[in-house]
């Protein structure tokens, strides 16, 4: 494997996004709809402002739940299959590359927008946030701006496996969207059916297990139900057990949900 290949077909991929201001758009989008919630989020508490980081962080998840999974899935959708349908993938086959290198490659130059993009949206609130708690909240922020980069990079990679499997554009685009209403709308109703339809004899720790299989609600452990201040804010932090909400032990998992897609996308493009 050649990682200068790799490396140029990312960053032609990246130049790509950079010259239909892709990352500017998203850049933008990120950053109106952060500040707009950063000093509204905590209106329900009666309060306007920036009041604690604890409460920035917490009403910006539904955001970056809801969005960047949609962006990143969005973004890769045709990585593979749009190359094909132009006639473009047999020419790059056709040069010394493998597979892998073109599949890497891809990748890693939409990684690189999705990052650049999140962190130049939500970068104007670290600076507000700096100037309003100092270093201890801008550290917190860190922390959130890198597990957002993280469910960025998994449905990222959710998309390129989907852009290997499907053989049309369009399919892989309702696979996207479907994979989008399954994991941020359908996939906590169906597990709260199930604890209802058996009254709560099969909750506690298998449910709270069960949410490991949405990168979604990894993102959500790991920002919301870590923290001590605003556990009490959801009412299903009672079923999160403490072991469970550890940082390192979140970031583990939403790695995985990074590896593994991509590794059945080299296995299925290499098939």
């Amino acid at each position: 494997m050649e990682f200068s290949q790799i490396f140029t077909l990312a960053a032609k991929e990246f130049r790509d996004r950079i010259r239909n201001r892709w990352v500017l758009a998203v850049a933008l989008v990120f950053t109106v709809f952060s500040l707009v919630i950063t000093y509204l989020g905590g209106a329900q508490q009666g309060q306007i402002g920036l009041k604690s980081i604890e409460l920035t962080i917490t009403s910006l998840v539904s955001l970056v739940i809801y969005l960047i999974p949609l962006i990143a899935l969005l973004l890769g959708f045709d990585a593979i299959v749009g190359e094909r349908e132009r006639g473009a993938l047999d020419l790059l086959l056709a040069l010394p590359i493998t597979r892998l290198e073109l599949l890497l490659g891809k990748y890693l130059g939409l990684a690189a927008a999705l990052t650049l993009s999140t962190t130049a949206g939500f970068s104007l609130v670290a600076i507000l946030l700096y100037q309003q708690f100092s270093w201890p909240g801008l550290f917190h922020y860190l922390g959130f701006m890198f597990s957002s980069v993280l469910l960025g990079l998994a449905f990222l990679s959710l998309a390129v496996f989907m852009s290997v499997v499907a053989r049309e554009r369009t399919r892989a685009s309702g696979l996207a969207i479907a994979l989008w209403f399954f994991f941020v709308l359908v996939f906590d109703l169906l597990l709260l059916g199930a604890l209802v339809s058996t009254g709560g004899s099969y909750g506690g720790d298998i449910f709270a297990y069960a949410l490991l299989l949405n990168p979604a609600d990894v993102f959500r452990i790991l920002n919301v139900f870590s923290l001590d201040d605003v556990r009490t804010l959801y009412g299903l932090s009672s079923i999160i057990p403490p072991a469970l909400a550890k940082p390192w032990m979140m970031g583990a998992v939403m790695l995985t949900w990074i590896i593994v897609p991509l590794a059945l996308a080299r296995w299925r493009f290499k098939s």
